[in-house]
């Protein structure tokens, strides 16, 4: 499960990581870090989708929440037991009904 993890967030990392750096044109002498190159990935992204350029960053950010959720609901689903056995111990915890109250 740690690996499936790492794969899902290297790209994000990637990603993101160029999609800041670039925007903000902090590029450290490399071309690929420019924000001329980043206007022209995001124009041709654009032309390609069919969508304006400027929502693509919103898309992705949604995709990767989507992800992210898909992710954390495979995670649950394989530690649904564990999971299970701790919100009923929670639940009996605080919602017993044959607890005495504190003083």
């Amino acid at each position: 499960m740690r690996y499936l993890f790492a794969l899902w967030a290297a790209p994000l990392v990637l990603f993101w990581g160029w999609f800041f750096l670039s925007l903000n044109d902090i590029n450290f002498g490399y071309v690929m870090l420019s924000r001329q190159l980043h206007d022209l990935v995001f124009q041709l992204y654009g032309q390609m989708l069919g969508v304006d350029p400027a929502i693509i960053p919103g898309m992705v950010a949604k995709a990767c929440v989507i992800d992210g959720l898909l992710l954390m609901a495979f995670w649950a689903f394989r530690r649904r037991r564990a999971i299970g056995g701790w919100l009923r111990t929670m639940r009996d915890r605080y919602f017993d009904q044959a607890s005495t109250p504190s003083l």
